[in-house]
């Protein structure tokens, strides 16, 4: 019984077909038709609808790539401008400040005279006027060391019993102060 129910299966088997419908000779000529089919609706789908927002996407984002480097292009001329006013603004600076640096220095070194030749002037002012004071006290001293030279003779010529009169004395003390 056993060998009889495998042959019923197995016989019930080639009946119904030889096996998987895709690998029957006698089914391709539809199964090449719908290929084909199918594959010409893809293709329309793909060609007609998807590609072309797949293009537009890629347009866009080229479009958007392309002017963000001429933006960038842009920024880094206009960096550059910059950097040259910046170096060009601060080498005029460093000019300026050095030609203010000499002005002041000028003006420093003419206030600086100006106040030497004032101080050489107050100098020589107070140098005359003390040569002029030292004049006169030596001028005083001298009539006072003549003074006190006629005193002095005066006494001596006395106290030795003698008699001078004053113009012997001065004819003596000036002969002898004058060398």
């Amino acid at each position: 019984m056993a060998t009889e129910t495998a042959t019923d299966a197995h016989g019930a088997a080639e009946a119904a077909g030889p096996g998987m419908p895709q690998l029957d000779f006698s089914t391709w000529g539809n199964q090449i038709f719908w290929l084909v089919l199918a594959l010409i609706a893809i293709y329309l789908i793909l060609s007609r609808v998807a590609l072309p927002r797949i293009a537009a996407v890629l347009a866009e984002r080229q479009g958007t790539i392309t002017n963000d480097i001429a933006a960038a292009e842009d920024l880094n001329a206009k960096a550059i401008d910059a950097e040259a006013a910046y170096d060009k603004a601060l080498l005029d600076a460093r000019a300026e400040a050095q030609r203010i640096v000499a002005e002041a220095k000028v003006d420093m070194q003419a206030d600086l005279d100006k106040a030497i030749a004032k101080a050489d002037d107050q100098i020589a002012a107070k140098s005359a006027v003390s040569e002029k004071a030292i004049l006169e006290i030596r001028a005083g001293a001298i009539d006072s060391v003549k003074k006190v030279a006629k005193d002095t003779v005066k006494e001596i010529v006395s106290a030795m019993g003698g008699k001078a009169d004053a113009k012997t004395i001065t004819a003596a003390v000036t002969s002898r102060m004058k060398g």
